[in-house]
């Protein structure tokens, strides 16, 4: 099966909630509000939302329900992006095959725009119906997506990701940037969706966070990957930015071959923690797939 096609209904589902959200907020003519726009609806593969879907629907939760974290991890994704490509960060000025925020609307509505998105996730999680969903349950989805998104989780890491920037360092310091920047957030939309089962997911964490920390640092070697190899066309970003700042990366560590190799051996670990959840009875076939397309995507 093509695995592209696993994100499609998905992606269409969430594009219209994220819509909504974003139509409900007043001043919708001025630029700030259209740099929010600009910034969630561009396009993406909206893995993060995917993620809360799959593990949700695993407990036989109703997408209805999850809609509600799938659109505030998306909101944190979206805001991290515009931030990141800041010309304080990244600088970059190509995402997703569109000019980045700041080069469209300016640097400071730029910012603006990412703080608002920030805010406006918590919005969503602790106000938008859940049925189903009880205070306390809200209340560790809230704590669950602050600390992915905040200064133990991906600040941290960006902050390190920065910190490093024209130095050299080892592999086990690049899974830390790594495990924090982009695993984070892809560890708490993975327990968002089981979350919303409520006690009765807990017992089954544990095994998910093994897929989550497989697949999440997955992902960044398969990005460095194609940072070297991907074209920009397809990519939608600018190929080769790793190198430009003085980035370490896998392939950079350990060669363009090993880096792949690396890239199988965490889908293989991902593929094994499902198995153990298959197991207890859970149809793990929408998780597989999406690790899968991390180490196939070639954007």
């Amino acid at each position: 099966m093509d695995h592209f096609t696993t994100l499609t209904h998905y992606r269409t589902r969430i594009d219209l909630v994220l819509e909504e959200c974003l139509e409900n907020l007043t001043f919708q003519s001025n630029p700030l509000f259209q740099a929010m726009h600009h910034g969630v609806l561009l396009g993406g593969k909206r893995m993060r939302p995917f993620l809360v879907y799959a593990t949700g629907e695993m407990f036989g939760i109703d997408s209805k329900v999850l809609d509600v974290p799938a659109a505030a991890i998306e909101f944190i994704h979206a805001y991290s992006l515009i931030h990141d490509d800041l010309p304080a960060m990244d600088d970059d000025s190509l995402r997703r095959g569109q000019p980045t925020c700041h080069i469209a609307f300016g640097e400071d509505t730029a910012i603006l725009a990412g703080d608002g998105l920030l805010t406006q996730a918590f919005s969503i999680l602790s106000e938008k119906p859940m049925s189903g969903v009880n205070d306390s349950t809200r209340i560790a989805m809230i704590t669950e997506l602050a600390r992915a998104s905040g200064a133990v989780g991906m600040v941290l890491g960006q902050a390190l990701d920065l910190q490093a920037e024209g130095k050299t360092v080892n592999v086990e310091d690049l899974e830390t940037i790594h495990r924090h920047k982009t695993g984070a957030l892809i560890r708490a939309a993975i327990r968002l969706g089981a979350l919303t089962a409520g006690e009765r997911s807990r017992p089954y964490l544990p095994l998910l966070d093994r897929y989550a920390e497989a697949i999440g640092l997955a992902f960044q070697v398969q990005d460095d990957i194609l940072d070297v190899t991907g074209d920009s066309q397809i990519t939608g970003k600018q190929q080769g930015m790793d190198l430009a700042l003085g980035k370490s990366t896998y392939p950079g560590l350990l060669g363009l071959e090993p880096a792949r190799h690396k890239a199988k051996e965490l889908y293989q670990e991902a593929v094994d923690a499902l198995a153990q959840l298959e197991k207890h009875g859970f149809n793990t076939q929408q998780l597989q797939a999406l690790a899968s397309y991390i180490v196939e995507r070639n954007k």
